[in-house]
C-alpha cells in the first residue's frame, strides 16, 4: 500500500523533547537511592558511578558495553527523530571508550493519534543511523503508548586496559567538550515555533553526529576520563565526572562552545527548556557562575551532545591535533583541580 500522507510534526503529540525528558537528577538521586552491593564481580561498571554504560568483565582482556536511551520526540520529521535518538544512544558506548556491536529497537506509538507508516520512517531513521555505525538493528520491542517514543538498546566492547569512566579524572587534567551546546535552547524555539528557517538545521546537524571520538582516544593512556552531555546539561554532567573523581573543576566560560551565536538571541527570547530549571534547581548549589544568566545555557539538556574529556596536560599538542583534524570543538575550556576544604562547590565557572 502506498501512503500519501501529509507531513506531521511529531512534537505536537509530546510533553517533552529529547533528552529534556530525563527525570531530574535530584528526583533520580530519590529513586536511586538504595544500600545495594554489588554481588557480581564481572560487572566492572554498574549504575553505583551514575557512569554512561554498564559494563561486565568477558575474562579475556574485553568488556561487554549494555546501555539503553529512548526519549519523546525532538525534532518533527519521524526519520529525523530515528536518526537523533539512535545517534544519542549509541554515543554511551562511545563514551566508554567502546565500539558498538548491534542495538534493539525501543518504540512506544499512539496508534489511535499517529498512522503508522510514521513509525515506520522512525525505525527506518534508525536503520541508517546503525549501518553508519557498522551495527545491525537486530529486533526489537514496540507498545501502543500515548505518547511517541523511541530509542535503543546497544551492545558495545571495549578492551579493558582501554575503558574510560567518569571516576579517572586526576589533579591538573585539561578538560574539554567535543560539541557545541545549545541543543536545548533551540529545538524549544522550534516547539514555540519562533526558530528562524535557516536556524533549524543547526542543533539536527550536531544532534546526528556519532561520537566515535570515544573510541578513537581510549586508546591513549593520557586520557583519563570520558562522559558524554545529554539531558542533565553541561554541568550536570561534569558535576557527577567532578564527584566520582573526587575532584573539583574550573571553567572558562567564553571558551565553551555553543552551536552558533544565535544561541544567544533564542536565550534572550526566552526559549529555555523547562529541564534547564529542572536539573539546576538540582544541582545550581553545587556550581558557582561568575554571572547567575550563565545557568541558562550550562544547565540547557543537550540530546545527543558531545564528550566531555579529561586529558593529561602533556597530551595536549597531540589531542588537539585530533580533535582539529576530525572537526570537532579543539580550545581546552577548563581544568580539575584538588578538591581540599571546599566540600560543597564542585564546579566554578568564571
Amino acid at each position: 500500500m502506498e501512503y500519501k500522507l501529509e507531513p506531521i510534526r511529531l512534537t505536537q503529540f509530546s510533553h517533552g523533547a529529547g533528552c529534556g525528558c530525563k527525570i531530574a537528577p535530584a528526583i533520580l538521586d530519590q529513586i536511586l537511592k538504595s544500600n545495594h552491593t554489588n554481588v557480581f564481580p564481572g560487572l566492572i561498571v554498574g549504575y553505583e558511578g551514575r557512569d554512561d554504560a554498564a559494563v561486565f568483565d568477558l575474562g579475556d582482556d574485553s568488556a561487554l558495553i549494555s546501555t539503553t536511551d529512548f526519549f519523546m520526540p525532538i525534532v518533527d520529521d519521524p526519520y529525523d527523530f530515528g536518526r537523533i535518538a539512535s545517534v544519542n544512544a549509541i554515543s554511551d558506548v562511545y563514551a566508554m571508550g567502546g565500539k558498538p556491536l548491534l542495538a534493539i529497537g525501543i518504540l512506544g506509538w499512539p496508534i489511535d493519534k499517529i498512522d503508522p507508516y510514521w513509525a515506520g520512517q522512525v525505525l527506518e531513521g534508525a536503520r541508517a543511523v546503525c549501518i553508519q555505525a557498522g551495527i545491525p538493528l537486530a529486533g526489537g520491542h514496540s507498545i501502543d503508548c500515548p505518547e511517541p517514543v523511541f530509542g535503543l538498546a546497544v551492545n558495545g566492547r571495549v578492551q579493558t586496559k582501554h575503558l574510560k569512566k567518569n571516576d579517572g579524572a586526576k589533579a591538573g587534567d585539561l578538560i574539554y567538550l567535543s560539541k557545541g551546546l545549545g541543543v536545548g535552547i533551540l529545538t524549544t524555539a522550534e516547539k514555540q515555533a519562533i526558530l528562524g528557517e535557516k536556524d533549524k538545521e543547526i542543533a539536527t546537524q550536531s544532534m546526528l553526529r556519532l561520537n566515535t571520538l570515544g573510541a578513537e582516544i581510549s586508546k591513549y593512556s593520557e586520557v583519563h576520563a570520558l562522559t558524554d552531555v545529554t539531558g542533565f546539561g553541561f554541568c550536570g554532567h561534569l558535576n557527577e565526572m567532578c564527584k566520582a573523581s573526587d575532584l573539583v573543576a574550573r571553567i572558562n566560560y567564553v571558551k565553551l562552545p555553543v552551536l552558533s551565536n544565535i544561541v544567544y538571541e533564542y536565550i534572550e527570547k526566552g526559549a529555555i527548556p523547562g529541564g534547564t530549571h529542572r536539573n539546576w534547581k538540582s544541582y545550581g548549589e553545587q556550581v558557582k557562575l561568575l554571572n547567575q544568566e550563565w545557568y541558562k545555557l550550562v544547565a540547557d539538556p543537550q540530546t545527543s551532545g558531545g564528550l566531555i574529556i579529561a586529558i593529561d596536560p602533556i597530551f595536549r599538542s597531540e589531542f588537539e591535533t585530533i580533535l582539529k583534524r576530525d572537526g570537532w570543538y579543539t580550545e581546552c575550556i577548563g581544568e580539575f583541580l584538588e578538591r581540599g576544604t571546599n566540600k560543597g562547590v564542585n564546579i566554578t565557572i568564571e
